[in-house]
């Protein structure tokens, strides 16, 4: 079986954001696979060891990134690759575009990824993925079994369980509660360093060169401090009209 785990690497969840200029400030901070992506990594061992084949890694992002795929392949996937250009800008539908012309050359029974990423928080690249390759795509699972060429998941929804079978090859998405990922282990770090790692630009994939961005940022800020909350006192119908005074004029939000 040919797995491919989609990965990218995030800003630690404890860690502070600074902007300077419109920019996020990445000196001194601490890096990690994106938390969904753990699942998702986790499932596609335990898949392998029960079905056999193979676990490859496929992330798009700065040179950096290749600690989180060290640390994948150290949790025990096969092999990794990494594409980095200065040409991508990274909105979703380039990001999805560029993985889909790589994906397109390769042998994949499955695709496994995390329900979102922890910094920008879309959820978009899964879905545009699936649809670009045409599978079949099922979003934040937690609970994933694999008979044949016939796939079984749970899938959270919001609340309740949706039960989903879909024809393999597909495309799913890791929610918390998929799996416990495991640690890596000293052997599984001294085994990651020999393992196959290919690093690729726009140029290695056929098509990709020409592939552009849909979306430019225009600007980046954090949102403004939170001031004080204030009690309204007073008769109620007083309250009333200070209150729609207050979201009128104040917050300008009616």
């Amino acid at each position: 079986m040919d797995i491919f785990v989609l990965l990218k690497q995030t800003f630690d969840t404890e860690e502070k954001i600074v902007l300077q200029n419109g920019v996020v400030q990445e000196d001194g901070a601490k890096f990690v696979i994106n938390p969904y992506d753990e699942y998702a990594v986790e499932q596609a061992i335990q898949l392998r060891d029960e079905h056999g084949g193979k676990v490859t890694l496929l992330s798009i992002g700065p040179d950096r990134t290749a600690e989180a795929l060290r640390t994948a392949l150290a949790m025990g996937a096969d092999e990794a690759v990494l594409i980095t250009d200065d040409r991508i800008l990274g909105d979703e539908f380039e990001i999805a575009e560029i993985l889909a012309a790589y994906l397109r050359s390769q042998s994949v029974d499955l695709l496994l990824g995390g329900n979102f990423s922890v910094d920008n928080g879309a959820g978009q690249v899964a879905i545009r993925l699936a649809n670009l390759l045409g599978l079949p795509h099922v979003a934040s699972i937690t609970k994933l079994e694999i008979t044949g060429e016939t796939a079984l998941v749970h899938r959270d929804a919001e609340g309740d369980i949706e039960v989903i079978e879909v024809p393999l090859p597909a495309l799913f998405t890791a929610q918390q509660g998929l799996n416990e990922p495991r640690y890596p282990s000293l052997p599984g770090i001294m085994k990651a360093k020999k393992k196959p790692f290919q690093h690729l630009t726009l140029d290695d994939i056929s098509g990709a060169d020409a592939i552009l961005a849909k979306t430019t940022r225009l600007a980046l800020s954090l949102p403004p401090e939170r001031q004080a909350g204030r009690i309204l006192k007073g008769e109620l119908a007083h309250q009333v009209t200070e209150l729609v005074q207050a979201l009128r004029n104040e917050s300008k939000v009616i």
